[in-house]
């Protein structure tokens, strides 16, 4: 079924047709919902845009499209109307509202606002990458929630996701990890660049290894990063591949990757040292590939693994979600990329920025940072996630602690699952109600009913009924989802699910405030209209949260 975007749009691409108008439309054609509804449901501002171009002003043209739509009206229109210097307002018929909310239960939480754009297409994502020198903290498993939110929303519109990790255990950190190490456990004083936490001393003691920097440095990555796991695990988020920077080194991939970039002439020595010429391919200086103690720099390594991603794995993009102190990696980066040959188009870096903590206090056990682990403790893997998700990766975030541990309809974690709590604690009542729309049919059974027995009993239903403006404000939020979930998709942005869930939590508790639904003195029929509307929203709501990676909770 075409989208009542997609119909709308192509009812004004005929009209322009009938009056041959052949201005290049197609593409330009965008539609806008007015905040206030006097102004119809839809408004476009196509004819100022081409109205030039036609020889005509944008007012003049849009009464003649207005004209030419309402003569040949498409389904739903109640009438286009002509607004300002030329805008065209389109006001529909609620039926509209009504097949949308029938294809939201014929659909249900599988089908629903899914898209197929993505298809064919390969992605691998790298997010968090933490170097396992130390516990994840909140600064570097911030992103974390936010890779995996992208990932679900791009696995929604068909593109087939790897999630992966770079491990950075090698070169001088690991090093300097492992001298740590020793240090601790001969009892002797931790190296004055060295590492001082207290989980250092905590791996020392289970160590029975050599007595050599590397050997020990490698144990410690490995017991760390079964630490960061474990806590990206605690708030959802697994991964397909843990891909190793040594295995990068050790294979020869580092080499292979300087001898071509040498035969393009883009490699010189200087001072005992390995330069990529980066000047030349738009960065701002030059920069070290093999430091001249023989030493790989994490640019060279990132270049092998990133022609291991394109080259070798085969993938269409490749995203990458930094922190924003990486922000002076990326030309480089990308310069190094095309000069191996890869469209500089098929990497996109994503720069998140930081985030502080306000409110309640938290242990620092190392006294310089807070731990994920922490966090999660503090407020529990649903809200650590909704959190990190709640606006744009390049603004800077400021956590409320306080604001977020209270069962308030202040806290958006709460007032959202609040809200799919509420609806299934109707399941039962509906029940001994006997109505329609009981639990037998949605929700976690809906798969005992097949689609032609559950699009007859829709029928017996009548949606008409739902003319409370609370019922059509309900209808209007569930139509956008859709289009929400492709706006993330391309925009790379998970928060407008995030914003998307809050309105439609909102909106379900104005409309269970005003409008019974079980109560004895509601009519039957209202009642089966209603309870179906509700199932649909729980429906919406379990895409929306699923898509952010958070449990939708049966009770509260």
């Amino acid at each position: 079924m075409l989208s009542i975007v997609d119909t709308i749009i192509d009812g004004i691409s005929k009209a322009l047709n009938t009056l041959d108008a052949d201005a290049d439309a197609d593409g330009l054609i965008h539609l806008e919902r007015p905040a206030r509804p006097e102004h119809g449901d839809f408004s476009s501002n196509i004819c100022l845009v081409i109205a030039k171009r036609l020889g005509m002003t944008p007012r003049l043209l849009a009464e003649r499209l207005a004209a030419a739509i309402q003569a040949d009206p498409f389904e739903d229109l109640v009438k286009a109307e002509v607004a300002g210097p030329g805008f065209l307002n389109f006001y529909l018929d609620k039926s509209y509202l009504h097949k949308i909310l029938r294809e939201v239960l014929l659909a249900g939480e599988d089908n629903y606002a899914r898209h197929t754009f993505g298809e064919g297409q390969k992605v691998q994502l790298e997010f968090v990458s933490a170097n396992p020198t130390g516990p994840l903290h909140v600064g570097n498993g911030w992103l974390g929630s936010y890779g995996d939110a992208l990932a679900r929303l791009l696995e929604r519109t068909g593109h087939s996701v790897t999630r992966e990790y770079y491990v950075n255990d090698t070169g001088n950190q690991i090093r300097v990890l492992g001298e740590s190490l020793l240090a601790r456990k001969e009892g002797r004083e931790v190296p004055e660049d060295g590492y001082r936490g207290e989980y250092v001393g905590e791996i020392a003691a289970g160590y029975d290894g050599p007595n050599d920097v590397v050997s020990a440095g490698r144990f410690a990555a490995s017991e760390i990063l079964s630490n960061i796991k474990s806590t990206l695990e605690r708030i959802g988020i697994h991964y397909d591949s843990w891909y190793s920077q040594a295995s990068i080194e050790e294979s020869g991939k580092v080499d292979g990757m300087i001898a071509q970039l040498k035969a393009e002439g883009l490699v010189y020595e200087q001072e005992g040292a390995t330069w990529l010429a980066a000047t030349k391919l738009g960065d701002n200086r030059d920069r070290v590939l093999v430091k001249a103690n023989g030493d790989i720099t994490y640019l060279a390594g990132d270049l092998a693994y990133h022609k291991n991603k394109f080259l070798e794995r085969q993938f269409d993009k490749v995203i990458d979600i930094f922190g924003a102190d990486h922000h002076g990696q990326v030309a480089s980066l990308k310069a190094g990329v095309k000069a191996l040959g890869i469209e500089p188009e098929r990497l996109e870096v994503l720069l998140g920025q930081l985030v502080s903590l306000a409110g309640k206090k938290m242990s620092k056990r190392a006294g310089t940072y807070v731990k994920l682990d922490d966090l999660v403790n503090e407020l529990g893997p649903d809200a650590t996630r909704i959190l990190s998700l709640l606006s744009s990766i390049d603004q800077a975030t400021t956590l409320d602690l306080d604001l977020v541990t209270s069962q308030s309809a202040e806290n958006p974690v709460f007032y959202i699952q609040y809200a799919y709590a509420r609806i299934s604690s109707m399941q039962v009542l509906a029940r001994e109600r006997g109505l329609v729309a009981a639990s037998e049919i949605f929700g976690a059974n809906r798969s005992l009913t097949d689609d032609e027995t559950l699009s007859a009993l829709l029928c017996g239903v009548d949606f008409t009924l739902l003319a409370h403006p609370r019922e059509i404000q309900l209808m209007k939020a569930m139509s956008l989802l859709p289009e929400v979930v492709e706006q993330a998709t391309t925009e790379r942005a998970p928060h407008k699910v995030t914003t998307w869930v809050r309105g439609l939590a909102a909106d379900f508790h104005g409309f269970y405030h005003d409008c019974r639904i079980l109560g004895e003195n509601v009519d039957a029929e209202l009642a089966n209209a209603r309870y179906c509307l509700v199932e649909a929203v729980r429906t919406s709501l379990r895409i929306g949260l699923s898509l952010l990676g958070v449990t939708a909770p049966e009770r509260m």
